[in-house]
């Protein structure tokens, strides 16, 4: 009993210091940004920094978009933000991320309400959904 309680808090302690902070999404995607902008470094670090911002990004919408399709699937929409067919769509949603960052002050807000709320800025639905009752 006591292993698995000790087990349980390492685990604890390990998952929260590997959290991906605001400061860390904010100069991964100034990284991705830069690449975007073929201001290639020839620093490997960099570019596993951009890859990261993208692939969380990335990620992030790809888990949106399970949630959105399983939603329906019990007659609800979650319209929190659509995204546009384009071919240069992973550079648009870094720029957003990073004029989301822009606005907020500098402290530790979780990346993924950051990138919520980038998307949602950025990316508004023409469709409006029915107002609660």
């Amino acid at each position: 009993m006591k292993a698995a309680l000790l087990l349980l808090a390492a685990l604890g302690a390990a998952s929260s210091a590997l959290a991906y902070t605001s400061a860390e999404l904010r100069g991964d995607c100034q990284a991705a940004e830069a690449l975007y902008q073929e201001q290639r470094s020839s620093d490997p670090y960099e570019a596993i920094r951009s890859t990261r911002c993208i692939a969380y990004v990335a990620g992030f919408v790809d888990g949106y978009a399970i949630s959105d399709y399983l939603a329906e699937k019990i007659g609800v929409r979650l319209n929190a933000f659509c995204l546009p067919q384009d071919d240069h769509l992973s550079q648009r949603l870094v720029r957003a991320v990073l004029n989301q960052l822009e606005r907020l002050p500098a402290d530790d807000s979780s990346t993924a309400t950051i990138i919520a709320g980038a998307l949602a800025r950025s990316f508004p639905c023409a469709e409006a959904l029915e107002p609660r009752q």
